[in-house]
């Protein structure tokens, strides 16, 4: 376990870390003001792909933070990594927002309007904009054979007040009773996301951290890519679920405040 006075990179989760829907969370852009003063590097690293980087970047800018795109990872970008790789211009049939399909053509991916286009992939991701044809079709060419992969499985985005709202996970189990098949999915926890920021950004494993508020998918991938793991508590997990959780953080502490005040007290010894 590294120490948080000698992270040099900080893997930042942004839904319930650094804002929770439209309302920053306290002392969040007092946190990444203090990595900068410190000249320690950091990366806006999320599962949630119905917004893509630029999206991201605007969101950031109206809470007082100029983010270059090349600091904002999401898990959509990364599957459009991993399928170029797999075939470099696939065509891909997306069940997805407007903002992933982007995020995927951008990638340079074919984006298929009709099920019986030939199609390479299926991607699903936090679809804010499903409709019941997009889950037939999917339904359909997956039990055809068409490679299905789903950028995360995170099962609910956490909202303001306590509530939430499904996320991609939750529809991975609807898709699953209906074929009987799971996809691969690319998000967190899959250390993917951790090799994709190491290789593309030059960032070394030994001295990296992440930082979330989700213990399945956050300190999941933090312990499978031996990095430091933080939990904070300012999301969707508790203390309760902590306490019944197999994957134990490094850390677990109440928001990002806390550790720019550990930040802070090493750096006045």
């Amino acid at each position: 376990m590294t120490k948080i006075k000698d992270i040099n990179c900080f893997l930042l989760d942004m839904d319930g870390t650094i804002y929770l829907s439209n309302k920053l969370i306290d002392k969040a852009v007092d946190f990444i003001n203090l990595l900068d003063e410190q000249g320690k590097d950091y990366v806006f690293f999320t599962n949630n792909s119905s917004k893509n980087t630029k999206d991201y970047q605007k969101k950031l800018k109206r809470f007082g933070l100029e983010v270059p795109v090349e600091r904002i990872v999401n898990s959509g970008q990364v599957t459009a990594d991993y399928v170029n790789k797999k075939k470099e211009g696939a065509k891909v049939y997306p069940l997805g927002t407007p903002s992933l399909e982007q995020e995927l053509a951008d990638a340079g991916l074919k984006i298929a309007k009709d099920k019986n286009e030939d199609i390479d992939f299926v991607v699903l991701g936090f679809d804010k904009t499903l409709e019941y044809k997009k889950l037939w079709d999917a339904h359909d060419l997956i039990l055809d054979g068409v490679e299905y992969i789903a950028t995360n499985p995170d099962y609910v985005c956490p909202l303001e007040g306590g509530k939430s709202m499904p996320d991609c996970g939750s529809m991975i189990s609807l898709l699953e009773t209906s074929t009987g098949k799971r996809p691969l999915v690319i998000g967190k926890p899959n250390t993917m996301m951790v090799d994709y920021v190491s290789d593309t950004l030059g960032v070394k494993k030994d001295r990296m951290a992440m930082v979330g508020d989700r213990l399945y998918t956050d300190i999941k991938m933090a312990i499978d890519a031996d990095i430091t793991s933080i939990l904070v508590l300012s999301g969707e997990s508790t203390k309760e679920t902590l306490e019944e959780s197999p994957h134990e953080p490094d850390y677990a502490l109440e928001s990002v405040a806390d550790i720019m005040d550990e930040l802070k007290n090493n750096n006045s010894q």
